[in-house]
């Protein structure tokens, strides 16, 4: 083994990242004993003012990011190169240094001049392009989330970057859809108004106006919601005093129920299947209807072992109720994703619910479909499902 060749490369390193000369390294030919560990990408980076240097570990199926101190790198860096890597390149402004270990375990190093100076390219922290923006937008102002000057409260960060999270998803579901089609959109159980803002904000600047009404069931809610729509003019927009179940509009292209407590959920799908609605997005809350449809018959099943436990018993019965949900939907016409999407302290509910609604507006399948929810149930000892019981099917 060559150490001298090893200590030249590492004070190459230390005197590139030193003196802000540091482009990049990589070290590849991976021996050592992390499992399926590849190769090891290493760049400048500046986080919150200070300088650091972003690991990036690439593995056979995942990638995993990390930042360390200049110090804390260097160090890492060496123990690397010393035991796993059997190859390190190191880029800086004016040459490339290649250490390489040799078939009889020598190290040797090659370092070339670059015909062309490379530039240091710092990752900084970037404010994330957000659809919806805080700046001149009143209602954001009225609903308590930035000042005057358009700037996010501090306490109001996490609601901003859920509105924009929400609207982030549900843009290219939008998208899939002709422009002109979702001309008309609920959102059942809009509470203060923030996505329903928010999405009439979206459609109004990326696509179209759009007739979107936000359904609520406490009027100070509605009163308030009301007057600032106004005050935005936001003249398509607006408020209705009622519950759910009972609403009533046959003309939904786009269906929204976020948080909606327990078969409140099935009530607003429901409400969609019954108007056809092109597009129906829910995240459901709260799931004891099935919960107590599990718990009452005690169904013999090779899940027993799990759902004799209470926490595991409630994940099931989310679990359950939401994949009946989308095989309702199925049944109905409607192709359907369910996924997951981050979270804030004021949301712990993470899962969509997504259905959009196939160009022959019906299922293939029926039949087959129909025997799988009818199986689904019996196998949990479920009686019924409240949006099964709501559409009559069974």
């Amino acid at each position: 083994m060559n150490q001298q060749s090893d200590s030249l490369f590492l004070e190459k390193l230390e005197e590139s990242v030193r003196n802000g000369t540091f482009v990049k390294l990589s070290l590849g030919n991976y021996k050592g004993n992390e499992e399926a560990l590849k190769q090891l990408f290493v760049k400048p980076v500046v986080l919150k003012n200070n300088k650091m240097l972003a690991f990036n570990y690439r593995y056979q199926t995942k990638d995993i990011f990390k930042n360390f101190s200049e110090q804390e790198s260097i160090v890492l860096i060496k123990n690397y190169v010393a035991e796993g890597f059997n190859i390190a390149t190191l880029f800086t402004t004016a040459e490339e240094h290649i250490l390489e270990k040799t078939v009889k375990g020598g190290l040797r190093l090659r370092t070339k001049k670059l015909e062309q100076q490379k530039q240091v390219v710092v990752a900084h922290d970037k404010q994330k392009k957000r659809l919806i923006l805080a700046k001149d937008n009143l209602y954001l102002q009225e609903l308590g989330l930035t000042g005057a000057d358009g700037v996010v409260f501090k306490n109001a960060q996490d609601k901003y970057k859920q509105i924009n999270q929400y609207i982030e998803i549900l843009s290219p579901l939008i998208k899939e859809f002709p422009v002109g089609t979702i001309k008309n959109v609920v959102d059942m159980g809009s509470g203060k108004g923030y996505l329903t803002f928010a999405l009439y904000d979206y459609l109004l600047n990326h696509q179209q106006k759009a007739n979107v009404v936000g359904v609520e069931f406490r009027k100070d809610m509605v009163g308030l919601c009301n007057a600032i729509a106004q005050k935005a003019n936001f003249d398509q927009l607006s408020f209705v005093e009622g519950t759910i179940d009972s609403y009533e509009n046959d003309n939904i292209n786009l269906l929204i129920a976020l948080h909606a407590c327990d078969t409140a959920t099935d009530d607003a799908i429901y409400k969609g299947i019954q108007a056809n609605a092109e597009l129906i997005v829910v995240a459901p809350c709260c799931h004891k209807q099935i919960r107590r449809e599990i718990e009452k018959h005690k169904a013999q099943n090779d899940l027993n072992f799990l759902t004799k436990h209470g926490i595991f018993l409630e994940r099931q019965a989310e679990m359950v109720t939401d994949g009946l949900r989308a095989l309702i939907l199925e049944y109905f016409g409607y192709k359907t994703k369910v996924f997951e999407f981050v979270s804030d302290v004021h949301t712990p509910k993470n899962v969509l619910v997504v259905g959009i609604r196939n160009k022959d507006q019906g299922a293939r399948n029926k039949d087959e479909i129909l025997k799988k929810i009818n199986d689904t149930k019996a196998y949990f000892g479920i009686g019924y499902h409240h949006l099964e019981k709501l559409l009559n099917i069974g």
